[in-house]
């Protein structure tokens, strides 16, 4: 195995990490009512740990992706790793505060004796839609550092093109939810069914760099 063929090998592997953690709070995790949270109190705890997993996972691959294609072009490798690695994780950890705090007023503790069971459920479920919030903000970071991967993907010679054209797809796909979600959200579920399958591109990349890792051959552009 080549040293680019390994380095995309080990990238392709964080992209797995993040692929399996960052869905779990969004998906397994009921998102409800301050009742929920006491009701899968477990999974709230795991829904907090795969959040920090996926921070962590995501400063790592983009480290990985950096060092992968940096011979590209260095600058949008930077951003690469700003606009993916930097700013995701630490909308993660301060999300996780989101979560921690709805945990803490569902289950009560001394300190908060001066509120009554109704105060602290509905200041529970507001951390709980502060978190929801925080996701549809963080889907702008999830489209916009897609866009400097695909170019570089694009422009690599030994990755596909047409993997480049679909991160970059994917990566609107996100920035339209992040607006849309803000801006008109009676049709947000609307458009994340139609973006579901558009964003199969990063799963699609990631499997791509296990599985055949960089393969010189494939036509390069230098970038301008």
């Amino acid at each position: 195995m080549t040293p680019l063929g390994k380095q995309a090998r080990i990238a392709g592997l964080w992209f797995l990490n993040v692929i399996l953690a960052a869905p779990v709070r969004l998906v397994v995790v009921p998102d409800g009512s301050a009742q929920d949270v006491l009701d899968h109190l477990l999974l709230f705890r795991i829904g907090i740990l795969t959040d920090l997993l996926s921070g962590v996972a995501m400063l790592f691959l983009t480290f990985a992706l950096r060092r992968l294609l940096i011979g590209v072009h260095r600058d949008m490798a930077n951003t690469l790793v700003i606009l993916g690695g930097i700013l995701p994780a630490a909308l993660y950890v301060v999300n996780v505060g989101n979560d921690a705090a709805a945990i803490l007023l569902a289950r009560g503790a001394p300190f908060l004796d001066a509120f009554t069971e109704a105060q602290r459920f509905g200041l529970s479920e507001l951390f709980l839609a502060l978190h929801g919030r925080m996701v549809v903000a963080a889907e702008l970071f999830w489209g916009l550092w897609l866009l400097p991967l695909a170019m570089l993907v694009w422009h690599a010679g030994f990755l596909p093109r047409l993997l480049g054209a679909w991160l970059l797809i994917n990566g609107f796909a996100y920035i339209a939810q992040c607006v849309v979600g803000f801006g008109w959200p009676s049709i947000a579920p609307t458009l994340s069914s139609v973006c579901a399958p558009i964003q199969f591109g990063e799963i699609v990349f990631a499997f791509w760099l296990l599985a055949f890792g960089a393969r010189p051959g494939f036509r390069s552009k230098e970038i301008a």
